[in-house]
Order: C-alpha cells, then structure tokens, then sequence
C-alpha cells in the first residue's frame, strides 16, 4: 500500500539553475509562422548564476500555450518551460501593466 509520502514528489523545473529569479516580464509582440496576424505574448527575463536567459509564453487559448526558451533555457522542453515560467513568475501587483499590443 502506498501512502502520500511515498508518492513521487514533481521534479524542479529549474534544477540545474542556482538562484534564479524573474528579472523582468513584458508583454511583446509575437509573430508565429502559422498566422497572419500579431499576437501578444509575456518574455521573461532570467538572471541566474549560470547566465542570463528567457522565456517566451504565448497563449493561444485557456488550453493551449506555447513557449520558447532562449539563454539557458535553450533546449527545455515545453512543458518544463511552462513550468519554470509558473514557478518564476512574480505575483501580479497594482503596477502589472496588462494592457493590449497590436
């Protein structure tokens, strides 16, 4: 019989990384091969002690999401990227600029 403490724990999405922290979030324009249109995503800056980094969340619907890594997040997975994104992201406050591009 197994028992919650014997169930596997998530793995770190930002193992391999010492003391990262979200430096910056911006929303930016996002251009994908497969529409015409621009699209809004958020970029988050990365500074850790192995180099600087990104992650690029775009948000196709409440579903579905894509992201892309560039620095040291260069060849993560999607899904570990989403999950380092969620993990880093600063909680929102009165000065989160939400406002719409294009």
């Amino acid at each position: 019989m197994t028992t919650s403490s014997d169930a596997p724990a998530d793995p770190d999405p930002l193992e391999g990384l010492t003391g990262a922290r979200c430096a910056s979030l911006e929303r930016v324009p996002i251009r994908t091969r497969e529409d015409s249109v621009t699209r809004s995503g958020w970029r988050m800056s990365v500074a850790c002690e192995e180099g600087p980094g990104a992650i690029v969340l775009l948000e196709l619907s409440a579903s579905v999401s894509l992201c892309r890594g560039e620095g040291v997040f260069l060849g993560w997975s999607a899904d570990r990227l989403e999950a380092a994104y969620r993990v880093l992201r600063p909680p929102p406050g009165p000065d989160m600029d939400f406002s719409q591009l294009g």
